[in-house]
């Protein structure tokens, strides 16, 4: 983003603004991986510890999340590319 308009006191604003959304964004995140990955694996509540099956599937929800996003952001930096490439007055 460009904050050149803005004087340093708004420039420093706004950039902390910008981090506290992305922290939280990536909490959100991180909840909901956890929450869906427990949800589809832990079910054996008889031991604190997770079983093998348990931390295995854990493990397989987790990578997969992250392949996904990992995609999704790589697709996305592409369509980004693609626009920024297209636009009037830029060659």
């Amino acid at each position: 983003m460009d904050f050149s308009q803005f004087n340093s006191a708004e420039q420093a604003h706004m950039t902390k603004v910008i981090e506290k959304k992305q922290m939280q964004d990536f909490m959100r995140m991180y909840s909901s991986v956890v929450e869906r990955c427990f949800n589809s694996c832990c079910s054996d509540f008889t031991s604190k510890a997770l079983s093998s099956k348990e931390e295995q599937c854990v493990m397989n929800c987790a990578d997969k999340f992250l392949k996904h996003s990992e995609r999704v952001g790589a697709r996305f930096a592409e369509l980004n590319a693609d626009a920024m490439g297209s636009q009037p007055g830029k060659h």
